[in-house]
């Protein structure tokens, strides 16, 4: 592997840390550590979403700027007398890039090493060899004989099951392989966009926050922005690469490398109009790249901001992103570099005047 600087050993601590939606104290450490030498005071909100606080003029407008801290994963529900595993999918899966997966349960005697099974292909009809496998068919194997020695190994109902993989730098040393890029890249541009203001001058309260549980409903942003009551919200996440074999323009614009999405729509938020543009604006004046794009299923944290009491301007900025719900994804880092860059420029331009006009044009 190549050697890793500053920002990939912060990218690495960050997707190494296991975390499914309710289970977010690994990452949620990680996330604490990175930002606190760049907030003035950092806490966080019942549900245990992340919120660190670094004020340029106290009674300036609040920008949030929201990565979430949970990855989709499994959680165990039983345990066979043959001591296999059966699980729940705690957030989006497809059910063809589950099986035969390596998987780590969480418990409280520590880590345990399983993987996803099923009926072996060789003994089912030719039929039913052609159709994807039912979640509700697979199970986990951690090599144990018996419910007891499940038991003994300190496996119980509840634990959660994350996806394992290597971080990894690929061969083009910008392409990062990595589990969980969903959301902790989020998480990181929130970390960076708090370090790139430490000395800057700006008439702002900027919150970098990681949310709980958005994989499961847009909860901890719901939660932290009821706290933080935002004046400006980003989302900033995840998005779709449209750039494999077999995909259309017409399916999905973006291509990695070339900007961080500007996002005009998806199931959670139509984008705030006046912050886009004024985003946009700012990005062709500091040249930096972005894509447009919109996503007719799915959404990100700003779908639940951009309802805060009595409304919040927000926008979506993700990263376009190859193989999400998966074991592995892989992003870009120009556009993880290009999307600090971009929000960090427009708060900056921010200030009590400026947002009163986004709000009110």
């Amino acid at each position: 592997m190549a050697k890793l600087d500053e920002t990939l050993t912060m990218l690495k601590d960050l997707t190494d840390a296991k975390g499914i939606p309710g289970n977010e104290k690994e990452p949620r450490d990680v996330m604490r550590k990175y930002i606190t030498p760049y907030a003035d005071e950092v806490f966080t909100d019942g549900l245990g979403s992340l919120i660190a606080k670094k004020i340029g003029k106290a009674d300036g407008p609040k920008v949030m700027v929201a990565g979430h801290l949970d990855e989709v994963g499994f959680m165990i529900t039983t345990i066979d007398e043959r001591g296999f595993l059966r699980f729940q999918t705690v957030g989006g899966w497809w059910s063809q890039v589950m099986l035969a997966q390596r998987v780590t349960i969480v418990t409280n005697k520590g880590d345990v090493t399983g993987v996803i099974g099923s009926k072996p292909p060789h003994i089912l009809p030719p039929e039913a060899r052609k159709k994807p496998v039912d979640i509700k068919d697979m199970f986990i194997d951690i090599g144990a004989s018996s419910r007891e020695e499940a038991q003994e190994w300190g496996v119980r109902p509840g634990d959660q099951v994350v996806p394992y993989f290597e971080f990894t730098v690929m061969n083009n040393e910008k392409m990062l392989l990595a589990k969980a890029w969903d959301n902790r890249i989020g998480c990181a541009i929130a970390i960076d966009v708090l370090k790139q203001l430490k000395d800057a001058d700006h008439p702002n309260v900027v919150y970098g926050v990681g949310t709980v549980q958005e994989e499961v409903g847009l909860r901890g942003a719901k939660t932290s922005a009821n706290l933080i009551q935002p004046d400006i919200g980003f989302g900033v996440d995840v998005g779709i690469a449209g750039d494999t074999p077999g995909v259309t323009e017409k399916e999905a614009l973006s291509k990695m490398g070339k900007g961080p999405q500007i996002i005009l729509y998806d199931a959670s938020m139509i984008s705030h109009k006046g912050l886009r543009d004024f985003v946009t604006d700012v990005a062709d004046e500091m040249e930096i790249p972005y894509q447009f794009d919109s996503v007719a299923g799915g959404g990100t944290d700003s779908g639940a901001i951009h309802l805060t009491a009595q409304g919040v301007p927000a926008l979506s900025i993700t990263i376009a992103t190859r193989y999400i719900h998966s074991h592995a994804a892989m992003l870009h880092r120009d556009d993880y570099e290009n999307a600090v860059k971009l929000i960090t420029e427009v708060i900056k331009r921010l200030d009590t005047d400026t947002v009163n006009k986004l709000t009110f044009d």
